[in-house]
């Protein structure tokens, strides 16, 4: 084929992503109102019109046009007339391709329908502990899964086709073995530190903090790291998220607890880190395909960094305690450092996973890991659901849900069909440790300086260089082992784990 042909081609298929970008961007849009506060009367209405333009895309990603272009620009002889954000595109969209064109497109729709009714009608299940209502849905969301995996195929296990919606590359095998050691040392170590004599003190922490000031304190963190927001806003929602529509247009949201300052501050410092990978994504890369995260669990990689390793760490505190003081109204004024940073790093057996410690967060994820997979193996059946989560949660954590609210009602990821996207949090932890390994040998081990003098712009510098600037141009565990050297490896957070929480805890194993 002539290069002047190739160029046509090529352009037309810049185009054409470009355009399905902004249909995507339009769908986040929606999807960020209907979370925010939309009216609960057009809740309905709004699931159709996303439907609609869901179903767009989906046509878009897999009609003859989008084969041709991908036809002609996969070939070899074609290649090296090619950018690499043009060759990095291709090979994203085939992989759609592949996958998504033995999926009917009439039952696409009507699962996005679907499942777009279901997160609205979702909160108020949650509310009032009512499974049963939400069942319906979930059932038909399960078994849309269950199909979806025989449409795009699998070579081990059938909870692999999901699992790479969210990891590409990840497996069930190895998946099995990263949380088999994971969950291993955990559940001694949160054994040891319920049963553990010198506990931290916490009365301190659940008094009254007005939301109006943990709102402009959670502001005044997320500049210092470097959050834009001349690029975003901060909002409040029911279930904390980040959404980045563009780089210019991250979003984040968080819930205020007055009662409990550390949900907000914890959380939006989480977001934030969602929003700071989105932000610094390359802008050579906004209208490809490529302009997101390059996976869940690299995603969650940022934000528990933020949230962990920069946020529940000693010295961030050292800098950042007197200005919590500020907007606190004397909650901590007679609270010295030590005493306050033991509370907020307070561990142990919980029900809810969004306010989990570090420790047991883990725990928490390899629960609805091994739910799912026995779901889509059809090894559970969603009528069972609620009593085999309440019984792995008393395995793993010794605690029992009292009602399905607190229990199997408690996360939006079903309701919104998000199967496969709850490993990514655990896995994400485990990127994280082995990433800050990374960084604190780049930086020799000053890492903890910087937090003691506010100093996060050359961490996220870092991050930027690293991670957030290839969008998916790179696959996860590319990422991973050109930045660290290594493949997935749980140790480093395993380690981390019990060195800290014998701190805190001043245990003597």
């Amino acid at each position: 084929m002539s290069h002047n042909n190739v160029e046509i081609i090529k352009k037309e298929f810049q185009d054409y992503v470009k355009r399905m970008s902004h249909y995507n961007e339009s769908l986040g849009l929606m999807a960020w109102d209907l979370r925010t506060g939309a009216p609960k009367k057009g809740a309905s209405q709004r699931a159709e019109v996303i439907g609609t333009l869901s179903s767009q895309v989906f046509k878009m990603s897999i009609s003859t046009q989008m084969e041709h272009y991908l036809k002609v620009l996969s070939d070899e002889n074609v290649q090296d007339q090619l950018d690499k954000v043009t060759i990095a595109s291709v090979k994203e969209c085939k992989r759609n391709f592949d996958k998504q064109k033995n999926i009917p497109e009439k039952e696409f729709q009507d699962y996005v329908v679907l499942t777009s009714n279901a997160e609205s009608i979702w909160p108020e299940a949650k509310e009032n502990a009512d499974f049963e209502s939400f069942r319906p849905y979930l059932e038909k969301i399960v078994e849309f899964n269950r199909k979806y995996v025989e449409w795009v195929g699998y070579e081990g296990n059938k909870y692999d086709a999901l699992l790479d919606d969210y990891e590409p590359g990840l497996t069930v095998e190895t998946l099995d073995r990263v949380f088999g050691e994971l969950r291993n040392h955990l559940v001694p170590l949160v054994q040891a530190v319920t049963e553990a004599a010198d506990k931290p003190k916490t009365d301190f922490l659940f008094k009254k903090f007005p939301a109006s000031n943990q709102e402009a304190l959670s502001k005044k963190i997320l500049e210092q790291m470097q959050y834009d927001f001349e690029a975003g806003r901060l909002d409040t929602t029911v279930h904390p998220f980040a959404i980045g529509l563009n780089p210019g247009d991250v979003r984040v949201t968080t819930k205020y607890d007055e009662d409990d300052f550390r949900t907000a501050v914890f959380g939006t410092i989480h977001e934030g880190g969602h929003a700071l990978y989105e932000q610094n994504i390359g802008e050579n890369l906004v209208g490809t395909p490529l302009c997101s995260g390059t996976s869940m669990g690299i995603h969650e990689s940022q934000s528990l960094f933020w949230e962990n390793f920069v946020g529940r760490n000693r010295a961030f505190w050292e800098k950042n305690y007197d200005l919590l003081k500020d907007y606190a109204d004397g909650q901590f004024d007679e609270v010295d450092l030590d005493t306050f940073y033991r509370g907020i790093n307070v561990a142990g057996p919980s029900l809810i996973r969004i306010e989990a410690d570090e420790m047991t967060y883990a725990l928490h994820i390899i629960v609805r890991y091994e739910l799912e997979k026995a779901l889509i193996n059809r090894e559970l059946e969603v009528k069972d659901l609620p009593e085999a989560w309440n019984d792995k949660m008393e395995e793993y954590l010794g605690v029992r849900p009292n009602d399905d609210g607190e229990g199997v009602l408690q996360d939006v990821h079903w309701s919104g069909g998000a199967f496969g996207y709850f490993p990514s949090y655990a896995l994400g932890y485990v990127y994280a440790a082995q990433l800050m390994n990374a960084l604190q040998s780049e930086l020799n081990d000053n890492f903890e300086d910087l937090l003691r003098k506010g100093e996060l712009t050359p961490i996220k510098e870092w991050m930027t260089t690293h991670v957030h600037q290839y969008g998916k141009s790179k696959l996860p565990l590319d990422i991973l082992k050109e930045t660290t050297g290594e493949a997935i490896d749980p140790s480093y957070l395993i380690h981390y784990l019990k060195d800290k929480y014998r701190d805190v805890y001043k245990l003597k194993v």
